[in-house]
């Protein structure tokens, strides 16, 4: 049977009449144009990214970009349904299809006809259902359980994992052809970690739109909040950000948000178990980063370093910093961090590179354009060069 799929236009909407994810960093300006190029073609598009970095976010927003900006926005999370539930949930079902099946159900594909569909952790779809779906994408037609002819549809699939979908195909627990099928465009999320400059930005946004829903004026954040917020690593990404957030201002009843509230946000996620970092004398073992070692020092205190090299002595936080009222540059936070942590380690060169989480050499590079800024560097003169230092 020949089906006929009609194709409806839509105006395409400009991209200032819509909410934007936030991001200022070159990775991040890289994502948003290659979002915006795509958003208006009828392209598959496969969001790829950790936990948190905003997947849905940015399916949203290509489809709030595209020509279907009218048609409906379909969203399935395929882990939250068991199989036998999901296949109804996704391709319907004609009544008396199975037991219980009193009525027909017209499915999410179907009703995201001239649309958008976004299918939410697709590495957790069944494999039987995921021949269905490739059907879908191939014919561009769905077949109701229980039914006896093809419906036609015209939906574009957004499809989201954070998972990889390239290892599971060579494991054998995701089907190649599907795959292949999905991945025609494929869009990855960088984690929070790896773009910090864009922290302040989202701080302010989210602060904003947490205390609306709280229903009172959005604090500013002081600058020893701010700091220590991009210190931290989160492992869940923009979400963990807004959780920290909002645990915050829940405690925050004044116009600034202060380091207490911050700190005690972050110690709730669980980040006390950290190690700290071994003295000078003890260094075998792995030493963590300033990146990976959290903001809590041995009593509880949030600051930039896990600890001094004596391990007796506990340590205050931001103990020698003179933050003023934002903003602050992020090359001020950067200097604060390499100047911090070589006084820590009392100038050694090797161990402050190993407790900022960068090399040698590009430790010896930032020291260098400090020195010309005029900055007083640590060690530079009581220190001297480990073996270590002086090989590399």
């Amino acid at each position: 049977m020949t089906t006929t799929t009609t194709t409806v236009s839509f105006p395409i909407p400009s991209r200032l009449d819509l909410p934007a994810p936030v991001g200022g960093t070159q990775v991040m300006q890289d994502v948003m144009s290659a979002v915006e190029d795509v958003a208006r073609a009828n392209t598959t598009v496969l969001l790829l990214g950790e936990s948190g970095t905003g997947k849905e976010v940015f399916a949203r927003y290509i489809h709030g970009l595209s020509p279907r900006s009218t048609g409906p926005w379909i969203a399935v999370n395929c882990a939250a349904l068991p199989s036998e539930l999901l296949e109804s949930e996704l391709f319907g079902h004609e009544r008396g299809s199975f037991t219980g099946a009193a009525d027909r159900r017209i499915g999410r594909i179907e009703q995201a006809d001239h649309g958008t569909l976004l299918l939410d952790e697709i590495s957790e779809m069944p494999v039987g259902l995921q021949v269905k779906l490739l059907r879908v994408l191939q014919e561009r037609e769905v077949d109701r359980v229980g039914g006896a002819r093809s419906v036609p549809v015209d939906v574009r699939i957004i499809a989201t994992s954070n998972r990889n979908l390239a290892g599971m195909v060579a494991r054998g627990e995701f089907r190649a052809d599907l795959y292949y099928r999905l991945s025609v465009f494929p869009i990855s999320l960088p984690p929070l970690r790896e773009r910090r400059e864009d922290i302040p930005l989202l701080a302010a946004k989210l602060t904003e739109e947490i205390a609306s829903r709280l229903g009172r004026p959005a604090p500013l954040l002081s600058s020893e909040a701010l700091a220590a917020l991009l210190a931290y690593e989160y492992p869940g990404n923009v979400r963990e950000l807004a959780n920290v957030l909002e645990r915050a201002l829940v405690r925050c009843h004044g116009p600034s948000v202060p380091l207490q509230h911050i700190s005690a946000a972050l110690g709730a996620v669980g980040i006390s178990s950290i190690r700290p970092l071994p003295s000078d004398t003890d260094q075998s073992g792995p030493q963590p980063s300033i990146r990976s070692s959290g903001l809590l020092s041995r009593d509880g205190e949030a600051g930039l370093c896990p600890a001094e090299p004596d391990r007796g002595k506990a340590w205050k936080p931001f103990e020698g910093f003179h933050l003023n009222a934002l903003p602050l540059a992020l090359a001020d936070l950067e200097r604060m961090a390499i100047l911090e942590a070589l006084r820590r380690v009392r100038g050694n060169r090797t161990h402050a590179a190993r407790l900022l989480g960068i090399s040698l050499r590009t430790l010896r590079n930032k020291l260098r354009v400090l020195r010309h800024a005029g900055a007083t560097v640590p060690g530079d003169v009581v220190a001297r060069p480990s073996h270590e230092e002086s090989a590399a």
